[in-house]
């Protein structure tokens, strides 16, 4: 029985984690005309997000970083869900002088999806 209600709240957590991940995609529209998805696609405003989850704050190659995010990048600083919903809620507070121009999302259910989605991108 405690099996079962293990693999069953395991199963609603996975599902969970599913409609955040496809949330966060459609949430992060918007962010598309800034950063990219492929880390191939150059000139953009921002850094491309491929494969966030675990890597260094500010070392997207070929991007011009502000100091700020250089000295982010200095402390070796990664980004992982609390860093990056941190991030999300106010981008001048966790990296102050980083150019993120739109301000924080206030929503902590929006932050939790679009870094579930940023974060599970390979």
């Amino acid at each position: 029985m405690v099996v079962a209600i293990m693999l069953a709240s395991g199963a609603s957590c996975v599902g969970a984690l599913a409609q955040d991940v496809a949330r966060g995609e459609r949430m992060f529209e918007p962010c598309q005309s800034c950063h990219s998805l492929d880390p191939n696609r150059k000139g953009m405003a921002g850094p491309h997000l491929a494969a966030l989850n675990g890597r260094t704050v500010g070392s997207a190659a070929g991007f011009d970083y502000s100091p700020a995010f250089q000295a982010a990048r200095g402390k070796r600083l990664t980004w992982n869900a609390e860093r990056l919903q941190a991030y999300l809620a106010d981008p001048d507070a966790l990296i102050p002088g980083g150019w993120m121009s739109p301000p924080g999302l206030d929503d902590e259910a929006d932050r939790a999806a679009i870094a579930a989605f940023l974060l599970s991108r390979k």
